[in-house]
């Protein structure tokens, strides 16, 4: 996950606030930020939106053999949260065993360390889920 500091900045609206982007064609929610409406495509209009962060748990997963740079977390959960504004997205639920969580379970965005780059490199921060 090596990243530059400008793409780091270039992230920072959607790791740290968590903004995506709504269509006043269709009123679908996307995250991330859409250019295009994939529903209306060239007819959408689409602008700025920030998600309150609540959602439900639509699927989710645990995590034994993680990639490179998050070997120190597994085991983790990772699930596809549908957020309450309608959009879905992939985040690491935290403060939880597999066995602890089910489908439908609520949850809510929290600020975390996501990985750090070595000991004195950048740390990349954004949100996770817990479960409510």
């Amino acid at each position: 996950m090596r990243s530059s500091i400008p793409l780091t900045w270039r992230r920072i609206p959607e790791r740290y606030r968590m903004i995506g982007s709504k269509c006043t064609t269709c009123s679908g929610h996307f995250f991330p930020s859409r250019e295009v409406c994939p529903k209306c495509r060239r007819k959408g209009k689409l602008e700025k939106v920030q998600f309150a962060g609540k959602g439900t748990i639509y699927s989710f997963t645990e995590i034994d053999s993680a990639p490179s740079g998050f070997e120190e977390q597994t085991p983790y959960v990772l699930a596809i949260i549908q957020l309450d504004e309608g959009a879905r997205l992939t985040a690491q639920v935290v403060d939880v065993r597999a066995s602890d969580v089910k489908i439908g379970d609520l949850a809510e965005a929290v600020f975390r360390m996501i990985q750090k780059d070595g000991d004195e490199g950048l740390i990349h921060y954004g949100f996770k889920f817990r479960k409510v």
